[in-house]
């Protein structure tokens, strides 16, 4: 299966070769969830992301460094539970539940 997304991200100070002013590493996944994993780690890390859609892969995607929370946040809408639906675990740990 081919790469349809990437995510670019910073290479720490200690790891800079000479002569490169801001040096970059990018690195290839089959699906955004994948991506996200990683982009995760390297953001808590402190270093900017930058993500997206490989061509020619539709919709494509840009996800800029300034807006890598958002996505971080951002759930797959498979994952998203559907209007009006509360999971049963919330359910039970409501106030109304009990009552």
């Amino acid at each position: 299966m081919n790469s349809t997304w990437y995510v670019s991200f910073e290479v720490p100070k200690p790891l800079k070769r000479l002569g490169r002013q801001i040096p970059r590493a990018t690195e290839t996944f089959q699906s955004e969830s994948e991506g996200k994993e990683l982009a995760r780690v390297k953001y808590a890390t402190g270093l900017k992301i930058n993500a997206g859609t490989i061509n020619p892969h539709e919709p494509k995607r840009a996800i800029a460094w300034t807006d890598v929370h958002r996505w971080l946040d951002d759930m797959p809408e498979q994952e998203k539970e559907p209007a009006g639906n509360t999971p049963v675990a919330e359910l039970a740990l409501s106030p109304a539940a009990g009552a």
